[in-house]
């Protein structure tokens, strides 16, 4: 089949044009089976019919993944948020009890070190710190300890005094800012 110099000859160069023509002729005696049984090509109504219906059928499977694809990725947000929260939360009376310490002077250096990584620790994690002396009362943020009077200085009810501050990861409470609570003065 091969020339003395390695290239192909003519007869491999026949036999895959009989291979080309021997599949022509099985396609052509299929259709002409099937015109002999009675089978009739389909209409080009028919086909484009059938085109629309695939088209939409695909166009709804695209969407229902779409609408899957995002559900999972609101699933694992929503998963992440509830895990981060709920290792945050123990670490809040930590960050009491370091706040009690500063109170009471400074920190010493190797603890103040600590203290301060475990600050930035959680503020990469979200956890954000509020409730400061005159902030307006919030229901939401503020869990009210007691009403200490009023006082003329303020217009609305407001936080005297934080006794604990409050805690946030985004705008969910992880733990509400404990006040005292002044009232503005009645007319």
């Amino acid at each position: 089949m091969t020339k003395r110099d390695g290239s192909f000859g003519d007869a491999a160069a026949e036999m895959a044009n009989e291979t080309e023509v021997e599949g022509v002729e099985e396609v052509e005696e299929v259709v002409e089976d099937s015109a002999l049984e009675g089978v009739e090509p389909p209409d080009t109504a028919q086909l484009e019919q059938a085109l629309a219906e695939r088209t939409t059928d695909l166009q709804r499977l695209q969407a229902e993944y779409l609408n899957y694809k995002r559900r999972v990725d609101r699933d694992r947000d929503l998963i992440r948020e509830n895990a981060t929260y709920a290792v945050l939360t123990p670490i809040v009376d930590v960050l009491d009890n370091i706040d009690r310490a500063r109170e009471h002077g400074p920190l010493d250096e190797g603890f103040k070190a600590v203290a301060e990584q475990l600050e930035r620790i959680v503020g990469g994690l979200g956890l954000t710190k509020f409730g400061e002396p005159g902030d307006p009362f919030d229901p939401t943020l503020h869990d009210a300890l007691s009403h200490i009077g009023e006082d003329p200085e303020v217009s609305v009810p407001t936080a005297k005094v934080v006794a604990k501050a409050g805690y946030k990861i985004g705008d969910r409470v992880v733990r509400a800012a404990q006040v005292l609570v002044v009232d503005p003065p009645q007319e």
